[in-house]
């Protein structure tokens, strides 16, 4: 279980965030790049760093030969997967647990089950966690729309083992189940290689929010509260903030409840998010758990003072939590704003050149998670993220304010960003006000 050198399969700020936390558990690192991020920064900043690849994500950061050779090459014994390419791949995980590579996340099984849709809402459900109705699609087309009606519209038609959205209709009425299948069933073949799709009642303009726990191998789990994630676009979150407001304690404490039990109802361990959504009567479901460390757990890092990463890491190589639930304090607030290399005129289309950096922001109460360096290229082969930009704050409304001159010092020239979006959310009346569901975003741009 001890390690004492980590490969990093992953690359952007994600990759950077791993090479500190080993740096700080004095653990050597391996950063592993594609032919395309040849020349990013960090990779000075790890102790080793391997091309296993080409620019082609399936043939570098996707290929689990490459990273296997990486590790062999290397001689690292663990693996950090950060979240995206292979981080929830089941199949990953057997093979580095049969090549005896410690997986810095959840085992196959757990990972096999949560990435189970179905499954996944059962384990939880059998331990009492509130889940909305749904089940699985029949076979028979014939029995399609008995089962639709049990369900209840609106319901979504979601892919098994789909996530982001992928594979995910929303179907106001029967006259639109149909069709909403076959696309769901096309997309989710096309994205994750199953067509297999459930039904799931629908909350309109939910909000959505999410748990950040930490499980040990003893079976001690701890939650650093909630995060609101509902500003999103097409299932993708672009804000998030910790804690949500508008919880009355009882809310709050049941949702932390609500998330540990699914955690032990699953056997999980390492760091994982419980999700859910909170309909207008006050009512929460659970909707899935996600068995990764995500984008926006550094909201939660702001206001516990907990450096997730780092705990990851010791999680995987045996140590136990040495964090008690009452222990882990909320001290003020925090909102992440996702800057991505899109064009929001442009339908978000994505937007690629060479980068000239003007000015990043910085100063009391702001941190910038990013890989952006100056003259970096933006390609077209990874994920749209450019930089995470998070403020911290006595209140929401400090953080809000703080925010909002953060972003506008974030100042890059030669590509299309979301900055001035996220400009335009967190001033918008609604946001201020905190009146936000998962359609403020579509209500925003009309």
């Amino acid at each position: 279980m001890s390690f004492h050198k980590v490969l990093i399969a992953n690359r952007g700020e994600i990759a950077l965030r791993v090479i500190e936390a080993c740096r700080e558990l004095s653990l050597d690192s391996v950063a592993v790049f594609s032919q395309a991020d040849s020349g990013m920064p960090y990779l000075k900043l790890a102790g080793e760093s391997l091309c296993i690849g080409p620019a082609d994500p399936a043939k570098s950061y996707l290929s689990i030969p490459a990273l296997i050779s990486a590790v062999e090459l290397s001689g690292a014994e663990a693996i950090h997967p950060g979240y995206g390419f292979l981080a929830e791949n089941p199949q990953f995980v057997e093979i580095c647990e049969e090549h005896d590579i410690t997986f810095i996340g959840p085992n196959h099984r757990v990972m096999e089950l949560l990435g189970d849709k179905l499954a996944a809402r059962e384990a939880v459900a059998s331990v009492g966690v509130p889940v909305l109705p749904g089940e699985a699609i029949p076979e028979d087309e014939e029995k399609i729309e008995e089962a639709a009606a049990r369900v209840g519209y609106p319901l979504f038609v979601k892919a098994v083992f789909g996530g982001g959205g992928r594979g995910m209709r929303l179907v106001p009425e029967p006259q639109g189940l149909k069709k909403a299948i076959q696309t769901a069933q096309a997309e989710a073949k096309a994205a994750c290689g199953n067509k297999d799709l459930y039904l799931e009642k629908a909350v309109v303009n939910p909000r959505h929010i999410e748990v950040q726990i930490l499980a040990d191998m003893d079976g001690h789990t701890v939650h650093f509260g909630e995060r609101e994630c509902s500003v999103q676009r097409r299932h993708q979150k672009l804000v998030e903030e910790s804690p949500a407001s508008h919880l009355d304690e009882q809310m709050r404490r049941d949702l932390h409840c609500a998330a540990l039990n699914a955690a032990h109802a699953v056997g999980y361990q390492n760091a994982g998010t419980v999700e859910f959504v909170l309909d207008h009567a006050g009512n929460f479901y659970f909707i899935e758990m996600n068995a990764r460390i995500q984008v926006e757990h550094t909201v939660s890092e702001v206001v516990t003072g907990v450096n997730l990463i780092k705990e990851q890491i010791k999680i995987a190589r045996g140590d136990p939590l040495d964090l008690k639930q009452d222990e882990i304090k909320i001290q003020g607030h925090a909102i992440e704003c996702r800057i991505n290399a899109e064009d929001p005129s442009q339908g978000f289309l994505p937007s690629c050149g060479r980068v000239t950096i003007d000015e990043l922001p910085s100063g009391n109460g702001i941190r910038l998670d990013t890989h952006l360096y100056n003259g970096m290229e933006v390609l077209p082969y990874y994920d749209s993220l450019l930089a995470k930009v998070i403020a911290w704050g006595r209140d929401r409304e400090e953080v809000r304010i703080r925010m909002y001159t953060a972003l506008e010092r974030l100042r890059i020239r030669g590509i299309a960003t979301t900055r001035d979006l996220a400009q335009e959310i967190i001033s918008h009346p609604a946001f201020r006000e905190e009146r936000i569901g998962t359609d403020f975003l579509d209500n925003l741009l009309g």
